[in-house]
């Protein structure tokens, strides 16, 4: 069986297609798009609620499970761009406002043909649905090998601090959540492809409730975000149950790479493709 015959038997039996018939053309699939795109217009994020299959759930979970032990642990302090220190700026500035960022991400190479969680970035109905939705006329999977699909695990204490996201559009997919805490808050379109808006997310740095969004995902909900334009964080968790939450991504080019030395605090290490590719972006923003 090929690999795209593989991921698509297995979407299929994971993905509510009833609910959501993104691999089929007609009236149903036509309206999600335009449901979508409105929500992306509103805010840079679209989610759609149960996703997957309740049934389908236990397989992700257990996947989850057994790769956690690969994911990189890192406790750190980094900025919204994970940056160097900038001290020719004021202490206030966005680019020296540093945070405790502690939580674990599974890198790619842990996700083979055999994968619940690749298998569905794999489905080739997949990638053109969230195309579709994005309107997007150069649209690409990543081709970061360390960062196409990964899982993010956090643990009690955890969290992810506020940053921008290194590629346009991020995929996630909700598969378990914490006893308590993780949500997900956002400050939509904030910055532009020429225009960081340092003083705006110093704003939301300091806590403007006008500013922020706030967003609790259930599992089984996939979560289409503008994560290049707008700020967002984790809030830290509680309790015991680990927090999974599977990422896709996607680019407007296909050789674009994460920065070398955001790889590095991610996923602990780096390969030679982000060394050949660093920079190879269509907007100059920090990163």
């Amino acid at each position: 069986m090929s690999v795209s015959m593989q991921a698509t038997a297995m979407a299929l039996t994971a993905v509510d297609t009833d609910r959501y018939p993104i691999h089929v053309g007609g009236a149903a699939r036509d309206q999600l798009l335009a449901d979508i795109r409105a929500r992306l217009d509103d805010g840079g994020c679209a989610v759609l609620k149960g996703f997957i299959r309740a049934q389908a759930l236990p397989d992700l979970v257990a996947e989850c499970d057994r790769v956690q032990a690969w994911g990189h642990r890192n406790f750190n302090r980094t900025n919204p761009y994970f940056t160097q220190d900038h001290p020719s700026l004021p202490p206030s500035h966005p680019l020296r406002r540093f945070y405790d960022r502690s939580n674990a991400f599974v890198p790619a190479d842990h996700f083979g043909a055999d994968s619940w969680v690749r298998a569905i970035y794999e489905w080739p109905a997949f990638a053109p649905f969230i195309q579709a939705a994005l309107q997007e006329t150069s649209f690409y999977r990543y081709g970061d090998p360390l960062a196409d699909v990964i899982v993010n695990l956090s643990e009690a204490g955890n969290g992810f601090p506020w940053h921008f996201d290194t590629n346009n559009y991020t995929v996630t997919l909700a598969i378990q959540n914490a006893e308590r805490g993780g949500d997900f808050e956002y400050s939509p379109g904030l910055r532009s492809p020429t225009d960081e808006n340092y003083a705006g997310v110093e704003r939301v740095l300091d806590g403007d409730p006008t500013l922020i969004r706030r967003l609790v995902l259930e599992p089984g909900d996939l979560q289409i975000f503008r994560g290049r334009y707008s700020l967002h964080r984790v809030t830290p968790l509680v309790g015991a149950r680990r927090r999974y939450v599977a990422i896709y991504s996607f680019a407007e080019r296909p050789d674009m790479v994460g920065s070398p030395e955001r790889t590095r605090q991610l996923y602990g290490r780096v390969l030679p493709e982000h060394l050949e590719r660093a920079g190879r972006r269509d907007d100059a923003l920090v990163d």
